[in-house]
């Protein structure tokens, strides 16, 4: 194995996380938080000069340089973060919100953090063809054409609010929508619905649930429910970090807009996003 992916890291469990460092001669292994114990990972593979594919959202900082951030650590600031040169942000155009993949190094010498050695992709494409993209602000706003199919053609499922929403409100790509309604009448329920219907009739849309202000529980009950990409600033969060993590989404969204993406953003809940604000 000379290669591994950063990603498949961060997808294996705990316990699995903890038996691959002891496997690859990671001291204390048991006693590390995760992020603490991916760090320590990838150093020891780096020792053993196996190349690291690492993958996160550009975070540039007003200082000139950046960090990957990873979506599994909800954009937070960590250790196992990968370091972004003012060069590479230059060369690439890059700003917050680009998705990248490519190698990583370990770091040198009083250096803390891994570095950014190589871009493989950017946004999912060539890094070549980002350079013929237009910036989201000259976009030209226009009205919805393209509709969403919300029913499911599945025999096996009884719910019906997706086929009542195709009839009652259809919504089309580039709409904004707005579930109102008191508490517990089932909007996350419906917001699962509406998150399946999108994955199973348009592939082609990138699907992100942004979870602000909810409890921890549910937040893990629509990461095992729904295929997207789910972000989350859970109730014991500061305000600020609520804040932090919808801008790098809607950043993210904008990005990928540029590129030619269709991406859906499901928020819950708007409420508690604006309160954050205030």
């Amino acid at each position: 194995m000379r290669e591994i992916k950063l990603q498949d890291l961060k997808s294996q469990t705990p316990a699995e996380l903890v038996a691959f460092a002891e496997e690859k001669g990671v001291e204390n292994a048991s006693t590390m938080r995760k992020q603490e114990l991916m760090f320590a990972i990838l150093k020891q593979l780096a020792i053993q000069e196996i190349d690291i594919i690492g993958e996160g959202v550009v975070e540039v900082l007003s200082d000139g340089f950046g960090f990957l951030r990873s979506p599994d650590a909800n954009y937070l600031p960590g250790p196992d973060d990968i370091y972004v040169s003012p060069s590479q942000i230059r060369r690439f155009g890059l700003r917050t919100g680009d998705t990248i993949e490519g190698h990583i190094r370990s770091p040198k010498e009083g250096e803390r953090y891994f570095a950014l050695l190589k871009v493989n992709t950017l946004n999912f494409e060539d890094p070549e063809k980002s350079k013929h993209k237009v910036n989201f602000d000259n976009l030209t706003p226009l009205f919805p054409d393209q509709r969403f199919r919300l029913e499911l053609e599945d025999p096996t499922r009884k719910d019906l609010s997706a086929r009542v929403i195709d009839i009652v409100a259809p919504i089309g790509k580039g709409q904004r929508a707005l579930i109102v309604a008191p508490p517990r009448t089932g909007k996350t329920v419906l917001m699962q619905n509406i998150a399946h219907s999108i994955t199973a009739n348009h592939p082609e849309c990138y699907l992100i649930v942004l979870l602000i202000d909810e409890r921890p529980e549910e937040v893990t009950d629509m990461q095992r429910s729904v295929k997207g990409e789910v972000v989350s600033s859970t109730f014991d969060e500061p305000a600020v970090r609520h804040v932090q993590v919808a801008e790098m989404v809607i950043e993210k969204a904008k990005r990928l807009v540029e590129h030619g993406r269709d991406v859906v953003i499901l928020l819950d809940s708007i409420t508690r996003l604006g309160r954050a604000y205030n």
